[in-house]
């Protein structure tokens, strides 16, 4: 069994329980940890980035380490698969681009490997929905409250900004 003082911990849960973890983690300035993850759900978002392989039982006990980026929040959470804002009116901010200001059905944030946030916009169309795609190091929300979804739990109360970012120090997974 591999535990904390090993250098390495195995969570077996959903994303939500993974983001527990690795926020309880960063808290307590331990990121030189390697984290396994065995999903409840082989199709979570977390599942989907990180490429888990399928026998992850294996892979999350003895696979080989690597480095994701570790996304943060401005309310002290961790991003680590999907995070929603929905539905929303205002602005949003990636970097230095702007890719909305007014309405939108939804706003999704994601992990990117490279830069370390991917932010996808999607706006109602007439025959279908259009959507933006940006990459960077941080997304900014301001405008009409709006309840943030992080990896599956939706945030105790509706805000009028909300921020995601790539924290400094990369996320070790072993997969």
């Amino acid at each position: 069994m591999k535990s904390v003082t090993d250098g390495h911990v195995v969570v077996h849960g959903g994303d939500a329980d993974l983001s527990a973890i690795v926020l309880r983690l960063l808290r307590i300035e331990r990121l030189d940890v390697a984290i396994g993850y065995v999903p409840v759900d082989p199709g979570s978002p977390a599942a989907k980035l990180w490429r888990l392989a399928k026998d992850t039982v294996d892979a999350a006990l003895d696979g080989s380490e690597s480095r994701v980026p570790l996304v943060r929040d401005d309310a002290g959470g961790v991003l680590l698969g999907l995070g929603v804002l929905a539905p929303v009116r205002g602005t949003v901010y990636c970097d230095d681009d702007v890719p909305l200001r007014g309405p939108a059905e939804r706003v999704e944030v994601r992990p990117d490997p490279v830069l370390g946030l991917e932010v996808r916009v999607v706006r109602k169309g007439l025959l279908r929905n259009k959507t933006s795609t940006l990459t960077g190091r941080a997304m900014q929300y301001g405008g009409d409250p709006v309840s943030p979804v992080r990896d599956g739990v939706t945030h105790q109360r509706p805000l009028r900004r909300w921020t995601w970012y790539r924290h400094t120090d990369d996320l070790r997974v072993v997969r």
